[in-house]
């Protein structure tokens, strides 16, 4: 089993859900406003959309891997620091710390591709 793989079809399936649901889920909704991104809300659930096909796509575009894997991590080391600013406890920000090592990985990895 390609372990490489399986980590970017997770990661990129999970971006797309979460900027779908970020679209129209009113818990995502009222998590944006928690988090003091209401405003830019909708821009950064098509960011993680496309970024979510953007992984898909990298699959045949190394170079596209390489950019959306590293934004990706961007990403998601900010939303550890948010959700740090906001006083979340620990279990609110493993998700953020997960994809962050998750996206890391297929960065380090489409280095060598």
């Amino acid at each position: 089993m390609n372990y490489n793989l399986v980590i970017l079809l997770f990661s990129a399936i999970s971006f797309i859900f979460y900027g779908i649901s970020s679209f129209y889920s009113d818990r995502m909704i009222s998590e944006y406003e928690r988090w003091g991104y209401k405003n830019f809300r909708k821009i950064i659930a098509l960011l993680q959309l496309i970024a979510g096909v953007g992984l898909l796509i990298g699959l045949y575009f190394p170079l596209l891997l390489t950019l959306v894997s590293a934004l990706l991590t961007i990403m998601m080391i900010t939303a550890i620091f948010v959700r740090i600013r906001i006083k979340d406890n620990i279990i609110n920000i493993l998700p953020a710390i997960l994809y962050s090592i998750l996206n890391f990985i297929i960065f380090y990895k489409s280095l060598s591709l």
